[in-house]
């Protein structure tokens, strides 16, 4: 008898281990199938939630399959307590091994609204747009230019909704400091900023910032400054040997002079080979935006008229027509592509350029070829101007 029930005992802990080997197998491959999801979604992780918490709502939202069975896999990959909180996408039919790598990544949340504030030298523009869980591009439901234009219904909307918003604000290359501080000062969504002085010419870095709602404006500065910081380290370490420039400072303000003096981005390492070769001979720079910046002090925006033959001759700090080498500080804020240019110029024996009518210029070696350039040039600012008076 002993041996009947002993073979009975063996053969039913076979079949346990026979089914548990089932089961597991069953469990790893409902872990790594495509989950149930047949459209991307976004998904919030709340601040302190547990991965209980979690994975019941990531099965509530259809996202995974199995409670138990991805609860389990996180323990088994001993990752329950790597939870971030922020708000992700989560992809059509992802694992779950995928979903448990998204919501323990962390990085930016992924908002289905954004608000962008575009501090640029044509004035301000805000942009409203909003993100399509699995498509690329966000779709534009909103712009206006503040001051000008009334406030979209959409963008009030929003924010009477409460909905969750990336609000960004995106600086544009070549500002100076006061135009960009006092562009902040008239972002609706950032706070404070009244008595905030001037940066130092050319030290924010032009970039597009996340901010949060209600931040305060200097906490923007000071995130900018350190960044051209950091730029201008990193450029200055690798900068080509043999350059007419002294320190990372002489850079930024060659940088400056360049980004005002281009926007066309395959120019900027030949523009600023322009201005090394006339360092290098001893030339003066005899660039108007130097100039205009003497004129204005970099304050209440563009000049908006032509520069006259008295301010051409002034000797002023700025005025690179009179002055030798650089002025003593740099005329805008630079982005990184110009900083770069201006550490690592091209290599040319131009040292000359003008407008080509195209938005970029023509460049030139001699002054018999530039003179011919230049009369090129008046000759489509003619032909405009006939146009224009037809």
């Amino acid at each position: 008898m002993w041996k009947h029930i002993a073979a009975n005992a063996l053969t039913l802990g076979v079949v346990v281990i026979a089914c548990l080997a089932a089961i597991i197998q069953i469990g790893k491959s409902r872990w790594a199938e495509p989950g149930p999801l047949t459209e991307a979604t976004f998904f919030e992780v709340p601040r302190g939630a547990s991965m209980r918490v979690v994975t019941e709502d990531l099965v509530e939202a259809g996202i995974v399959s199995s409670g138990s069975i991805f609860r389990i896999g996180t323990n088994y990959a001993e990752r329950g307590g790597d939870l971030k909180f922020g708000t992700y996408e989560i992809p059509a039919g992802a694992t779950m091994p995928e979903v448990l790598d998204i919501v323990t990544a962390g990085g930016p949340s992924v908002f289905p609204y954004s608000v962008t504030y575009l501090v640029r030298q044509r004035g301000p523009e805000v942009r409203v747009r909003e993100r399509i869980p699995g498509q690329e591009e966000a779709i534009e439901i909103a712009t206006y230019e503040p001051g000008v234009d009334e406030v979209p219904e959409e963008y009030t909307a929003l924010i009477e909704r409460g909905v969750p918003i990336t609000w960004r604000v995106s600086v544009a290359p070549g500002l100076t400091s006061w135009d960009v501080v006092e562009a902040l000062k008239a972002v609706d969504f950032l706070e404070g900023g009244d008595d905030l002085p001037v940066p130092p010419e050319g030290s924010l870095a032009p970039d597009t910032y996340d901010v949060a709602r209600g931040s305060d404006i200097e906490t923007l500065i000071d995130r900018m400054r350190s960044a051209q910081e950091g730029i201008l380290a990193d450029a200055w370490a690798s900068r080509v040997p043999g350059l007419p420039i002294e320190t990372p400072e002489e850079a930024l303000t060659l940088a400056s002079i360049v980004e005002k003096e281009t926007g066309v981005p395959e120019e900027r390492r030949t523009v600023a080979g322009v201005f090394v070769n006339r360092l290098e001979q001893g030339m003066r720079l005899q660039t108007d935006p130097t100039v205009i910046y003497g004129i204005t002090n970099g304050e209440g925006g563009p000049l908006g008229r032509g520069i006259r033959a008295s301010e051409l001759r002034a000797a002023t700090p700025y005025n690179t027509y009179v002055i030798e080498g650089l002025p003593p500080t740099p005329i805008a804020n630079p982005g990184a592509a110009s900083i770069r240019a201006a550490l690592n110029p091209e290599e040319t024996e131009f040292i000359f350029f003008v407008a080509d009518g195209s938005g970029g210029h023509a460049f030139a070696e001699t002054l018999a070829q530039h003179n011919a350039n230049v009369a090129a040039w008046r000759a489509i600012e003619a032909a405009r101007d006939a146009t224009s008076t037809d």
